[in-house]
């Protein structure tokens, strides 16, 4: 194994980042506070249209903070997309609540409104109480929104965007993230653009994400001693990754640009192979194609979508699984679930190929002659 490994997607950093950094270290700026952390917040909010921001330790912590603030407590649910990662539903959990999972549909892969309004009106006939909807936008793809957005003003629940993914993503131009009560951004080290870690909170009330600072700060109340009134938590992003983000806001159009040609290369090379099929862009929106996905059949490919993982693994290239819905996660098992099975199936058929903005044309040509082999054997 002496190849170069192709990552999923590793960071992409510049020079920029690199001086906002040495400046936090210059000014003695370390702490979880600090004039990186305050323009990242206003830049942030800048470019994607957002009202107020709140810079935090990750998304998830954002998503709790939001669950919070909508006085979520044990007995309470929260309906959620199951084709997602473990975060967008584990602070449901955090809370006492029952996490209520959706399943998708084909057309963007994401939340499926039907489902939804099945999911609310059979909650509320079993005398349930439903304090808020968790849609997460997918690999890039914004979700329908509108639709899922009317239904919930319908009910009066309110709507927790997980743009964790959709960073740069375009729902009838405007940033995805940005039309419910809360949305949620995530600047882990595989998205599009990364701080390292950390995570986003908008909402365009200001007091809810001034609150929503407050408690992130261990809730210290105004007082010249350590003095708390209510339970806080250790969730402020520091002065040093904000940095990091800063430079990363810079170069955001370079990088969507970056995945989406990635995307258009595989989609030119693989596309026309039987059995390939990749995942759908909607007429409403920009996808960023912060993952290029694709379904394998292998009636028709020849092998399954576990036969071109393992064969790009042995060249030491790393591809990934489509999440696994929730609602077949041990954790999250017994709770419930309505669909029809789309999720599932596009786990079992699922794959994400490497997508990294930093990838070079030999990396490419690396990941298509694999699958174009094992899909010849």
């Amino acid at each position: 194994m002496n190849k170069k490994r192709i990552y999923l997607s590793s960071p992409h950093m510049g020079e920029r980042e690199f001086a906002f950094v040495k400046e936090a270290f210059d000014t003695n700026w370390i702490a979880p506070v600090g004039p990186h952390v305050d323009l990242f917040e206003k830049e942030f909010c800048e470019l994607t249209g957002a009202q107020n921001a709140a810079a935090l330790s990750a998304g998830t912590a954002a998503i709790h903070l939001a669950l919070i603030l909508m006085k979520v407590r044990r007995g309470d649910e929260v309906i959620c997309s199951t084709f997602s990662f473990a975060a967008s539903a584990n602070p449901i959990i955090y809370q006492g609540a029952t996490p209520v999972f959706v399943d998708s549909e084909n057309a963007t892969w994401n939340m499926d409104v039907n489902f939804l309004k099945k999911a609310i009106k059979d909650r509320i006939k079993k005398r349930k109480s439903i304090k808020a909807v968790i849609l997460v936008h997918l690999y890039g793809q914004s979700a329908d929104i509108d639709p899922i957005l009317e239904l919930c003003n319908e009910y009066n629940i309110p709507l927790i965007e997980d743009a964790a993914e959709s960073l740069g993503t375009y729902y009838k131009e405007k940033q995805t993230g940005t039309f419910g009560k809360f949305g949620v951004f995530s600047f882990n080290g595989n998205k599009i653009i990364t701080a390292s870690s950390g995570g986003m909170l908008v909402s365009d009330d200001k007091n809810l994400i001034q609150k929503a600072k407050f408690l992130s700060t261990q809730a210290r109340d105004p007082a010249p001693h350590y003095q708390h009134s209510q339970i806080g938590y250790n969730y402020r992003l520091s002065n040093v990754l904000a940095g990091i983000g800063r430079g990363q806001l810079c170069v955001l159009e370079d990088r969507v640009k970056a995945r989406r040609a990635n995307y258009d290369f595989y989609k030119r090379e693989l596309g026309s192979l039987p059995g390939i099929h990749f995942m759908p862009e909607a007429e409403f929106g920009r996808s960023t194609r912060w993952l290029t996905c694709l379904t394998i059949d292998p009636d028709k490919f020849g092998v399954s979508r576990e036969e071109v993982r393992l064969a790009l693994e042995a060249e030491n290239i790393e591809s990934r699984p489509l999440w696994k819905p929730l609602h077949l996660q041990p954790v999250f098992r017994d709770y419930p679930y309505y669909g029809s099975g789309i999720s599932e199936e596009l786990f079992e058929t699922g794959l994400c190929l490497p997508s990294g903005s930093n990838l070079k044309k030999e990396d490419l040509e690396r990941v298509m002659e694999v699958v174009r082999g094992v899909g010849k054997r």
